[in-house]
């Protein structure tokens, strides 16, 4: 009489706690477990939002440490002054309805405040999102900034470099903050230790003035949500209870740099 089958061995659900906010999931059964893969990162991110009934919600999310998604949170370093209509207050500050100056424009009321940690030692496949960039006082004229600004990896300043001016016909466009780094006026740093960043939503993308900088509000472009996968897109839209629809983000203030024309100048 033949032995009765085994049963299945029993999935690992791997789910070890990395510093900081960032964890790392992966279903693998025994016999992967087994093998060295790279493992896929999510991380911790905490959001602000400001409901129907003008209360504030708070909230926690895990999703994907990928670029699409910590640059939704990832422009202001804790300390950043933001422009207000009752002075300069410190972005850490800012919670869902502050109303924020902008530039051009009336003041908004800010309706969406999404924060993370950025941990220099987290195993990262894109080196580039545990860097940030400071701007030196004064690098773009008297009080521009002031003090120095320390941006994350998703901040956009209102500004062309000069590489880029011919291909924006003199015109400034939404930049990366890290396409300005020279190593004097603009530095890469790593930080030593974690670093708190920030992003916000206003009723419709904005530019408005960090540190007497113009920077954007956030917006996730044209393309993003619609190269998504549907369960993607799904999780990222849950990071923002004020957007109900794909297109609720509505159109963007101020062009933007393209990827590829900023690798072409060697601005990457």
């Amino acid at each position: 009489m033949a032995p009765p089958p085994k049963a299945p061995a029993a999935p690992v659900w791997s789910k070890p706690p990395i510093p900081s906010g960032i964890y790392s999931d992966r279903y693998r059964t025994p016999a992967q477990a087994m093998q060295p893969k790279r493992k896929s990162l999510m991380r911790k991110y905490e959001v602000a939002a400001l409901t129907v009934d003008n209360k504030v919600h708070h909230s926690e999310h895990i999703a994907p440490a990928s670029p699409d998604f910590e640059g939704a949170f990832s422009a202001f370093a804790r300390g950043t002054m933001i422009a207000t209509p009752s002075g300069p207050r410190a972005i850490e500050d800012i919670e869902p309805g502050t109303l924020i100056n902008t530039v051009g424009g009336p003041a908004l009321p800010v309706l969406w405040v999404g924060s993370m940690t950025l941990v220099p030692s987290a195993p990262i496949d894109r080196p580039e999102q545990l860097r940030l960039t400071r701007i030196m006082a004064d690098t773009f004229g008297l009080a521009r900034p002031m003090p120095d600004l320390l941006l994350g990896h998703g901040a956009r300043l209102l500004r062309s470099p000069a590489a880029l001016r011919e291909y924006a016909m003199q015109t400034d466009v939404l930049t990366p903050a890290w396409a300005f780094v020279d190593g004097s006026s603009a530095i890469a740093i790593t930080p030593p230790a974690p670093v708190a960043l920030y992003h916000l939503c206003l009723p419709h993308h904005a530019i408005i003035s960090a540190a007497g900088l113009e920077v954007e509000s956030y917006h996730p472009g044209t393309m993003l949500l619609r190269d998504m996968g549907p369960s993607t897109r799904a999780l990222f839209l849950s990071l923002f209870p004020h957007v109900t629809r794909e297109d609720g983000f509505g159109p963007l203030s101020y062009p933007r740099a393209a990827q590829n024309t900023l690798e072409q100048l060697d601005l990457v």
